[in-house]
């Protein structure tokens, strides 16, 4: 089993790595992608990797069909770039959070605004 630090120091590697590769991907369905996590499993069989899309839904569901499909060359560049003695197996899964968060922001400012015209009355 690795250590903390060392999944820590293995997560930010796979993240960075992560985004150079995706940049060298030229598949057209890949839309506007940012890697925004990585986790990797106490024994390092398996990483996840978690991005954001820039667009709607079926924008993001495409562009992680085509990350889907790619995970065989991801994972070789990956073994290339991370020595370690076994290259773990990737997925992908998109990261809502920013949308999240945007919503969120969206009803808090409705909230402020209908508290304030409600003082105003």
């Amino acid at each position: 089993m690795a250590s903390e630090q060392r999944r820590a120091r293995l997560c930010q590697e796979i993240k960075r790595s992560a985004s150079e590769i995706i940049k060298l991907m030229k598949d057209p369905r890949l839309g506007f992608v940012t890697v925004t996590d990585a986790e990797i499993t106490r024994d390092l069989s398996y990483a996840r990797v978690y991005v954001s899309v820039l667009g709607d839904d079926a924008r993001a569901e495409e562009t992680l069909a085509a990350l889907k499909s790619a995970t065989g060359f991801f994972r070789s560049e990956l073994g290339q770039r991370i020595r370690l003695r076994h290259t773990p197996e990737v997925s992908f899964h998109l990261d809502k959070s920013a949308q999240r968060g945007a919503r969120i922001n969206e009803i808090l400012a409705e909230l402020r605004q209908k508290e304030e015209s409600d003082t105003h009355d």
